[in-house]
């Protein structure tokens, strides 16, 4: 093929057969990446879901009935290093009417915080910060300011056992503080009663986990559940 010039030649370049080459396509990637997925208020409910049931019961004066608490959780990224299990919905059943509109919205308002994503922890204090102007009661030697709060402790320990709490970490020093208090004790506890727990019957309120286990060694309050100590 000819071309014709019709102007003057004022520079000419020399091209090589490697310059004319076509030159090759890149290389498409290996693999797409992996996207993430993470939990957001659009996702469709799973056909199946794991879930576990917590029994919650209470003295007869709060409720007659045990109040059984279902937690259904979904798993995300399954079978990878991303793999995480989150809570999607939450159900309370009782044979007992009396608290029964509180609790239907109850349920749905956790179960939207739950789609809602992101962080959800906080919901434990805000249940746990709820108190009955009646006032509270012991279980299990725990005093418990509300039911409202109780149900706060159930959705506590769910959310410890999938790994969204941390267990609470005591200072080493502080543990072996507290394992020689009990060994002082072991020989002198009597049989509990299911209201004292595992603590000594002498044994005070601790205003911090409420739990019934502040004791008075050597002229300092110290709580034998969670550390607590007025001498610091």
């Amino acid at each position: 093929m000819t071309k014709k010039i019709d102007g003057k030649i004022v520079a000419f370049k020399v091209k090589s057969q490697e310059q004319e080459a076509p030159q090759a396509a890149p290389a498409p990637s290996s693999a797409p990446e992996f996207e993430v997925q993470h939990m957001h208020e659009d996702m469709q409910r799973p056909e199946k879901l794991l879930g576990t049931t917590y029994k919650l019961k209470t003295p007869e004066h709060i409720s007659e009935h045990s109040l059984f608490i279902t937690i259904n959780d979904v798993v995300l990224n399954e079978g990878t290093e991303h793999e995480v299990r989150r809570p999607f919905e939450v159900f309370i059943n009782s044979k007992s009417l009396e608290h029964f509109q509180w609790i239907v919205a109850l349920t749905r308002i956790m179960s939207a915080v739950f789609r809602k994503g992101g962080d959800c922890t906080f919901l434990v204090e805000e249940l746990r910060s709820v108190f009955d102007p009646r006032g509270g009661y012991w279980n299990k030697g725990k005093y418990v300011p509300s039911l409202i709060a109780e149900i706060g402790n159930v959705i506590e320990q769910h959310l410890t056992e999938i790994g969204m709490l941390g267990k609470p970490e005591v200072d080493e020093h502080q543990q072996a503080f507290l394992e020689a208090k009990k060994a002082e004790l072991e020989g002198k506890k009597e049989e509990a009663e299911e209201e004292s727990g595992s603590f000594p019957p002498s044994a005070t309120l601790c205003y911090k986990c409420h739990n019934k286990s502040v004791i008075v060694k050597d002229g300092c309050q110290t709580c034998l559940n969670c550390g607590d100590s007025k001498c610091g």
